[in-house]
C-alpha cells in the first residue's frame, strides 16, 4: 500500500502578516497532483488542518476543495484534529464525508475504532489519535496522570488491544499529533507542555508497523517506523533550514516499509542574516537573498538610522528586524529580550521569585505550584478557543 504522510497544513496561517493564501493552495494543487502522478492509496493528515479553531472563510474554502478533489480522485483520505483545531468544528459532517472516503478522526474515545483499507495483500488498519489534551481527556482514558505520556499510552493500549483481535497479517498504521523524544521542535509550533514535559517516547507507539506524526514542522525520522513529515510550508524564520516535504511510505505484505520524500513548493526561500548594517548592504556574497524573505539581525553597538528602511531597499521582503547589539552578557545594557531569549516561563517566574526575596530562590512545592499554574492557564486557554 502506497501511503502519503502530511500534517501541519496550518490553513489560514500568514508569515510574519505576509497572506500565504497563494501559497497554501499551491500546495494542495500539489498534494492533488503527487496522489495522482504517484499512485497513492492513502493520504494521510497528522493534525493541525487548520491554524486556529476558527478559521478564516478562505482557509475553510482551500480546504473543502481539496477534500473534494481527493474524493474524486478516489483515494481514502484519514486525518486526525491537532492541537490548533477545533476537534468538534472539524468533526462536523465526519459521519457523511466519511462515505465520501474522506474519514474524519477527531474524538479521543474512538481512537481504536481503525478506518480499515484492503489491498492485495489483506487489510491495513489505520488508527486515528487526535490531539489528546492531559487534563481533558485524562478521564475518558481512565489515565492515572493528566500526562501527555499517560494519556497516549492509554490510548495506545486502546489500539493494541483492539488489533490484536484482528486478522495475524493486518497490518496497521497509527496517526498521532504529539511531541515525540528525539524530535527536533522549531518556533513555530505552540507549547503543549504538561507538569514541566511536552515530548513522549517513542517507545508508547510499540507495536504498529508505521507511525505517522504531526505537530513538529520539521520533517524528521525519529525512527525507521516513527516520523514527522513536517509542515509543507515554512511558518517562522527558524524553518529557514528546513527542506519542506510529505513522506511517501511503501508498506508492503509483511509490514515492511520503504520511505521516501516529497519536495513541497517553495513560494519564496527564507534567509536569516546577522551583522552590522553596513556589511549587510553591502557585502557581494548575500545578493542570493535579494529576493528572499529576510529576517536580520543587527548587530551594531548602537542602534542605526532608519535601518528597516535601509535595509529594504536592498533585500525588498525583508520581514523582521532584530537588534542585539553586541555586548557582553553582564552588560547592563543588554536588552531585557536578550537576557530571556531561550527560556520557558517557569524558569523565568522561578528567577523574579528569587530576585524579589533578594536572592532566596524557590523550592520544590513552590516549584510544582507555579509549574501547575502555568498548565491551568494554558488549558484554560486551549478550552476558552476551542469553545468560541
Amino acid at each position: 500500500m502506497r501511503i502519503l504522510h502530511t500534517s501541519d497544513w496550518h490553513l489560514g496561517r500568514s508569515f510574519h502578516r505576509v497572506s500565504l493564501h497563494e501559497a497554501q493552495a499551491a500546495y494542495l494543487d500539489h498534494l492533488v497532483a503527487t496522489v495522482r502522478e504517484q499512485e497513492v492509496d492513502v493520504v494521510l493528515v497528522a493534525g493541525d488542518v487548520y491554524d486556529r479553531a476558527v478559521p478564516p472563510l478562505f482557509a475553510v474554502e482551500l480546504f473543502d476543495d481539496a477534500l473534494h478533489r481527493l474524493a474524486a480522485a478516489g483515494v481514502p483520505t484519514v486525518m486526525i484534529s491537532g492541537n490548533h483545531d477545533s476537534a468538534r468544528r472539524l468533526g462536523v459532517g465526519a459521519g457523511l464525508m466519511g462515505r465520501a472516503g474522506i474519514h474524519l478522526r477527531t474524538e479521543p474515545a474512538h481512537c481504536a475504532t481503525p478506518v480499515v483499507i484492503p489491498d492485495a495483500y489483506g487489510d491495513v488498519a489505520f488508527y486515528g489519535l487526535p490531539y489528546l489534551e492531559p487534563a481533558l481527556v485524562k478521564d475518558v482514558f481512565k489515565a492515572e496522570r493528566a500526562g501527555h505520556e499517560a494519556v497516549l499510552t492509554a490510548a495506545m493500549d486502546r489500539v493494541r488491544a483492539d488489533l490484536a483481535e484482528r486478522p495475524d497479517a493486518t497490518r496497521s498504521v497509527v496517526l498521532a499529533h504529539a511531541f515525540v523524544a528525539g524530535g527536533e521542535p522549531s518556533d513555530s509550533e505552540r507549547d503543549i507542555t504538561v507538569g514541566g514535559v511536552a515530548a513522549v517516547p517513542a517507545g508508547v507507539f510499540d507495536g504498529v508497523d508505521y507511525v505517522a506524526l504531526g505537530h513538529l514542522h520539521g520533517c524528521q525520522t525519529v525512527s525507521e517506523r516513527v516520523r514527522y513529515s513536517g509542515s509543507p510550508l515554512a511558518y517562522s524564520f527558524s524553518e529557514a533550514a528546513h527542506r519542506k516535504t510529505m513522506w511517501l511510505i511503501d508498506l508492503d505484505a509483511t509490514g515492511a516499509l520503504a520511505a521516501e520524500r516529497i519536495d513541497c513548493p517553495v513560494p519564496r526561500p527564507l534567509a536569516r542574516l546577522r551583522g552590522r548594517l553596513d556589511d549587510l548592504l553591502d557585502d557581494p556574497a548575500l545578493d542570493r537573498h535579494e529576493h528572499s524573505w529576510v529576517e536580520a539581525t543587527l548587530t551594531d553597538p548602537v542602534r542605526p538610522a532608519e535601518p528597516m528602511a535601509r535595509l529594504v531597499e536592498r533585500f525588498p521582503h525583508t520581514l523582521s528586524l532584530v537588534l542585539e547589539p553586541d555586548r557582553a552578557p553582564d552588560d547592563p545594557h543588554t536588552s531585557y529580550a536578550q537576557r530571556l531569549r531561550g527560556r520557558d516561563d517557569q524558569s523565568i517566574a522561578e528567577d523574579f521569585v528569587a530576585h524579589v526575596r533578594g536572592g532566596y530562590g524557590t523550592d520544590e512545592h513552590e516549584r510544582t505550584v507555579l509549574r501547575s499554574a502555568f498548565d491551568h492557564v494554558r488549558v484554560d486557554d486551549t478550552v476558552r478557543e476551542v469553545n468560541r
